[in-house]
């Protein structure tokens, strides 16, 4: 019988111990990537800040949802940048406004499922002068108001069919879904029947605006809406519309003029300063400021304080 030296026994122990270190050294290292890609949540990507708002109190834990825009960007000028191209076609599921209001979304390939949200929603056709202001500020031939969002009840309809979609794509999660739709579409039915009740008795019926993206409010609610650079808040006012303006609010005795936090509040100060009026902010939701995103604020949270402002300026009882 063939006798191994010791010398030649510790070099076999010693290389098995190192091949069996790296193969340990290998497993651990591709152990947490494959833990990391079965546990990875799906990504839903919203590109305004309502359809950020339902997704993700619909889908709750079960998915990964993200804006599209950047807190404190105007949703109506935005450009994607590669990054983001990267993130949607990566997403499960894309939500869109649509209705003209993201200049991106013409000419962009989606990879996987999006869907143009306007297209489950009542849409308003824009007045004739708003009409003329949306094509030259966007290039585009839409003459739609893309603000749906602003009525509650179109806010019902596009929860719906969130939830649809999220179960069809992950039917595992329908009850959460269902459930989840549900409460908030009650929050949506109470806000409704807030504005309504707050809205019912009012001195005055109309409110000033430098944007308007509160049509679609002003319907369902029963007022008017005056703005001084129609859909959109990039287009400077002409000195017609700004004399018109000041004497509304002059006979009328208007005591409060809207700017928006994504739009320049000049002109509106220059003619509060005139008639001798406040200023005050009213959030049009297409999206919100990082202040208001650090702050947790919700679509609920930001349109009740809309109402209690609007109820302010008409003078309601």
């Amino acid at each position: 019988m063939a006798i191994i030296s010791k010398k030649y026994w510790t070099k076999a122990v010693n290389l098995k111990n190192k091949i069996f270190m790296a193969a340990a050294s290998i497993f651990i290292l591709f152990m947490p990537l494959s833990a990391k890609e079965s546990t990875q949540k799906p990504t839903v990507a919203a590109s305004t800040f309502s359809l950020y708002d339902i997704s993700k109190r619909i889908a709750g834990e079960s998915a990964e949802v993200f804006m599209i825009l950047p807190f404190g960007v105007d949703a109506h000028s935005y450009e994607l940048t590669p990054k983001e191209m990267i993130k949607i076609n990566k997403s499960a599921l894309v939500l869109y406004n649509g209705a003209g209001l993201e200049p991106w979304i013409k000419g962009f390939s989606f990879k996987n499922r999006a869907v143009d949200m306007s297209k489950h929603v009542e849409l308003r056709e824009l007045e004739s002068d708003h009409e003329h202001n949306h094509k030259n500020a966007h290039n585009s031939h839409h003459n739609i108001d893309p603000h749906y969002w602003q009525d509650p009840l179109n806010m019902i309809k596009a929860a719906e069919h969130i939830a649809k979609e999220l179960s069809e794509l992950f039917p595992q999660n329908r009850d959460l879904y269902t459930k989840n739709r549900d409460s908030y579409i009650d929050m949506l039915k109470k806000l409704d029947s807030d504005y309504k009740k707050s809205l019912s008795s009012c001195k005055l019926d109309t409110i000033i605006v430098n944007h308007d993206a509160f049509s679609y409010l002003a319907h369902r609610y029963g007022f008017h809406v005056e703005a001084l650079s129609g859909l959109s808040p990039e287009a400077e006012p002409s000195a017609k519309n700004m004399m018109k303006i000041i004497e509304h609010v002059k006979e009328h005795k208007v005591g409060t003029l809207f700017f928006e936090s994504f739009a320049s509040d000049r002109a509106i100060k220059s003619i509060a300063k005139e008639a001798k009026v406040k200023v005050d902010m009213l959030q049009p939701l297409g999206n919100i400021t990082a202040d208001e995103a650090k702050a947790n604020l919700s679509y609920e949270d930001i349109m009740r304080k809309n109402l209690q402002k609007i109820s302010q300026a008409l003078e309601c009882k």
